[in-house]
């Protein structure tokens, strides 16, 4: 996992749709890209509503999980997601939502050790 000093810069982004979240996080991936020889994180809540335009950015590791509360389902999947993810080293981290019901929960939980001392969590971006 990145050193405490080094916290990777995390982005929330919900939306009505998951071809808007996409969009918004693409945008944000050409916007900035990740520096040679580093990547960007992408983990995706729900299904894709067709081609992405995320995948057509070489320099990201992009991970779906299935729909459903992340909150509520007691984080395992999101939790053991996000440490395979920390442990390769991401220049940056971006998390889809399908809702955003619990955001608040999460930023609290995201907010938490060992998350606190690995994440610099940015405003939520809203597409």
């Amino acid at each position: 996992m990145p050193d405490a000093r080094e916290r990777v810069a995390t982005t929330l982004v919900t939306g009505a749709s998951a071809a808007a979240r996409e969009a918004a996080i693409a945008a944000l991936l050409e916007a900035q890209p990740a520096a040679p020889d580093r990547f960007h994180a992408v983990i995706l809540e729900g299904l894709a509503s067709g081609a992405s335009p995320i995948l057509t950015n070489s320099s990201v590791r992009l991970v779906r999980l299935a729909a459903g509360c992340v909150c509520c389902t007691g984080n395992l999947v999101l939790r053991v997601t996000l440490n395979r993810l920390l442990r390769q080293g991401p220049e940056r981290l971006f998390i889809g939502l399908a809702s955003s019901e619990h955001l608040d929960q999460l930023r609290s939980w995201l907010q938490e050790a060992p998350y606190d001392q690995l994440l610099a969590l940015n405003p939520t971006v809203c597409a």
